[in-house]
């Protein structure tokens, strides 16, 4: 039942004194008797192989251990995104049904799509908080429209407008692990310290996570917590500290191929996977390890050291949370869940990446220029992500990755702890499971019921189904038995042990056409679809389509059935075609110091002339700093004042900067400082540069970024995170007060590519 609330009627005694009254509080609102704390951690693209207690090498001995005195499961399933998951995790609904059909960033004007999630969909934190919990959620939050991630917009769909009363970390899908985009609370803040003092996010997440805990037991030393702690980890860019990353040196030279190989003769020994599990294929579009260059060879392996250094720092950072937690002899009335919210990623693409914009902007990356910068890898100087083959292996046994529903998109670890009520240690649960059902479970094993209703507003219906049955029972059947799937226009069914997939290319993704073979324009009815018997064939090695024609019809018409009433249609594997324009504007006027404009809202100047105008009064001792800027050290622009001359510079991906500076020092005064770039091609113009109307400029820019800057909004009056002007410093404040506001003014029509806009929604996520 639901923790009890009581309305407040008065119910002492008013007299007319105190001598003749009787006083009366109310009580407080308390949860079950011996409600246990609640901690999920939830990583970022880490496959299904990844953990050591499911196969890998990789040491992550805080989740061993915790599996070691709990429950593996090798049956559970995510949607194949992330916002999409996170969604289903916290609601215990579809992600379609609650408009999460996509990352937030991917909208388009369709209720399965619009990122706009109702209130409808209570989650997991809204019911707790009411229930007498405390609830708190650390790092990666993406479950807001890019549009209200702005200071000044509303925060209904922001943590603490969904039943977290705190909140330390990120809003968005990526952050650079040594320069985050943090917000705590409602309010965007500066990491306390920097790289160079050892700064980085997980390792701050962990700090704050025992603050929070530490607050609370000073206020209420008996009140259970809900911890929702998500790091950016294991997502681009891969950063960890040197010495984590250099612990692996040489540990992956010998290459997918047989790492994936002995993987596999783990997770069989050790009883994740049944003895007769067949191992699928290596595909045509991931190049066999021995075809490689020796300087190939050396920078992927290289690559993937970091990746197992970053897991492991992680793994670390959560083990100092779990050490907290027992220190304070709580620890064995602790839920402890880790999990991952979709399959190993492939966004590295086919070589890896030493800088991801590259990729983000359909640019290819230089095998000699990534060797001589190999060491840098991991570093606060890269924004590295690994080949696709790691990601292939990272998914052992199964067959795609990460935004596709075959099983390696889909599948992934989930562990769990619970000492005083799990008798079970180091056992195995096969049962299918869904990311919807974690929120039910949960209730059920603290002993509260959904409500009907949530500060006054009916619930849909909860989709999950509780697997609480399970934790005491290894041959319970799964109460999971039809599970609907959709990401991108790839479509899956699960129903009673049998599975029906189809593959959708999307257009402009790596190597296309080469990547898959697939036509990205083919229909969604012209599909071939795909059947398996995923009960006794998990890693579906054997496509039984053509056996059971009547089999794959029925699930099929069930699929299409689902879509309709789970909010699926229509299809699209366009995300970026039907995007939300309501907040592009015409002209643009800002005032300093106010809190970064996320990427998707700011202005579009890409491809296109515009004029940006920066009123300011100049003192006798002369102006520096920044007027404005959007992106970081990997790629973006800026316009700023330095050495008392305007300047214009374009970070070309950290590869080339092209500045434009003024021949003149800024004169005293009241003055309008102006930039105005004109396109003369395709991703190329000349800068003019004046003050009022006196020309003190120019030069050409011969290549602009075409697609994307970075995850680092745009800033007025300041800088953000990692510089995006080589040599200066962020923040670099403009003069105190000399700045007094700043007009971007567009010129032409608005430039927009669909394709790379999805490409960075879904890649960033």
């Amino acid at each position: 039942m639901l923790g009890v609330r009581v309305k407040n009627e008065f119910k002492g005694k008013i007299g007319r004194t105190f001598d003749d009254s009787t006083p009366w509080w109310p009580p407080l609102t308390t949860p079950p008797e011996g409600s246990p704390n609640v901690l999920v951690v939830l990583l970022d693209d880490v496959g299904y192989a990844q953990f050591g207690c499911y196969g890998s090498d990789v040491a992550t001995p805080t989740f061993d251990k915790l599996a070691s005195n709990g429950l593996r499961y090798s049956n559970y399933h995510t949607t194949a995104l992330c916002s999409p998951t996170r969604a289903a995790l916290l609601t215990g609904r579809n992600p379609h049904s609650v408009g999460m059909g996509r990352v937030a960033d991917i909208v388009s004007g369709f209720p399965g799509y619009n990122s706009i999630m109702p209130a409808s969909a209570g989650m997991i934190s809204e019911i707790l908080v009411r229930s007498g919990y405390a609830t708190y959620l650390l790092g990666k939050w993406h479950l807001s429209p890019q549009g209200e991630n702005q200071m000044g917009s509303t925060r209904e769909r922001w943590p603490l407008g969904r039943g977290f009363e705190r909140f330390y970390g990120f809003l968005g899908g990526e952050t650079d692990q040594y320069h985050p985009d943090l917000v705590y609370d409602n309010h965007q803040v500066d990491p306390p310290r920097t790289p160079e003092q050892g700064y980085h996010i997980t390792e701050d997440m962990a700090d704050k996570a025992e603050l929070f805990i530490n607050d609370l037991r000073a206020a209420h030393p008996e009140k259970p917590f809900f911890m929702w702690f998500a790091p950016g980890a294991c997502h681009a860019p891969h950063q960890a500290p040197k010495s984590f990353i250099d612990a692996y040196r040489g540990k992956f030279d010998q290459g997918w191929d047989a790492w994936r190989e002995e993987v596999f003769a783990r997770q069989k020994k050790s009883g994740l996977l049944p003895s007769d599990t067949v191992l699928s294929e290596r595909p045509h579009w991931v190049p066999e390890w021995a075809s490689l260059g020796v300087d190939e060879k050396k920078l992927y392996a290289r690559m993937m050291e970091v990746y197992a250094g970053f897991l492991t720092h992680t793994d670390a950072q959560v083990g100092r949370v779990i050490k907290h937690i027992e220190s304070m002899g709580e620890l064995d009335n602790t839920i402890v869940l880790v999990m991952s919210d979709n399959g190993a990623s492939s966004e590295g693409g086919p070589k890896g990446s030493f800088n991801e914009m590259f990729y983000f902007n359909f640019m290819p990356e230089n095998l000699e220029e990534n060797i001589k910068r190999i060491d840098l890898l991991g570093t606060p100087d890269a924004h590295n992500h690994y080949p696709w083959g790691w990601a292939w292996a990272g998914n052992t046994p199964f067959k795609r990755w990460k935004r596709e529903t075959h099983e390696g998109g889909v599948t992934d670890p989930l562990i769990i702890h619970w000492p005083k009520k799990l008798a079970a240690k180091n056992e195995v649960r096969t049962q299918y499971l869904h990311s919807v059902d974690v929120m039910p479970t949960l209730l059920e094993l603290i002993g509260i019921d959904a409500p009907t209703h949530i500060a006054g507003v009916e619930q849909q219906p909860i989709e999950g189904v509780s697997f609480a049955h399970t934790l005491s029972d290894a041959k319970a059947p799964s109460k999971h038995v039809t599970q609907c799937y959709e990401m991108l226009g790839s479509r899956a069914l699960y129903h009673e042990g049998w599975k029906a997939v189809v593959f959708h290319q999307l257009p402009g993704l790596p190597g296309t056409p080469s990547y898959d073979g697939t036509d990205p324009n083919i229909s969604f009815d012209a599909e071939q679809w795909e059947l398996y018997h995923v009960e006794k064939d998990l890693a579906e090695t054997n496509d039984l389509a053509a056996q059971h024609p009547e089999k794959l019809k029925e699930m099929i018409a069930l699929w299409w059935d689902l879509a309709d009433k789970q909010q699926i249609l229509p299809l699209n594997n366009q995300p970026g075609k039907f995007g939300d324009k309501r907040y592009r504007q015409e002209r643009y006027e800002y005032r300093p110091g106010i809190g970064a404009i996320p990427p998707l809202v700011a202005p579009n100047l890409r491809n296109r002339s515009f004029d940006i105008l920066a009123e300011v009064s100049v003192p006798a001792t002369g102006v520096q700093g920044a007027i404005i800027a959007q992106g970081s050290s990997a790629g973006g622009y800026a316009v700023y004042v330095k050495d008392n001359r305007l300047h214009y510079v374009h970070n070309f991906l950290d590869l080339y900067y092209f500045s434009v500076s003024a021949e003149v020092d800024v004169p005293v005064g009241v003055h309008t400082l102006r930039v105005e770039f004109k396109s003369t091609g395709r991703f190329k113009g000349e800068v003019s540069l004046y003050y009022d109307d006196l020309p003190v400029g120019s030069g050409a820019i011969p290549a602009t970024v075409p697609v994307f800057f970075g995850v680092f909004g745009m800033t007025v009056g300041y800088l953000r995170g990692s510089s995006v002007i080589r040599g200066v410093e962020s923040p670099f404040t403009f003069t105190d007060s000399a700045l007094q506001r700043v007009i971007v003014e567009p010129a032409g029509r608005s430039w927009r590519d669909p394709e790379g806009d999805e490409r960075v929604a879904s890649a960033t996520q």
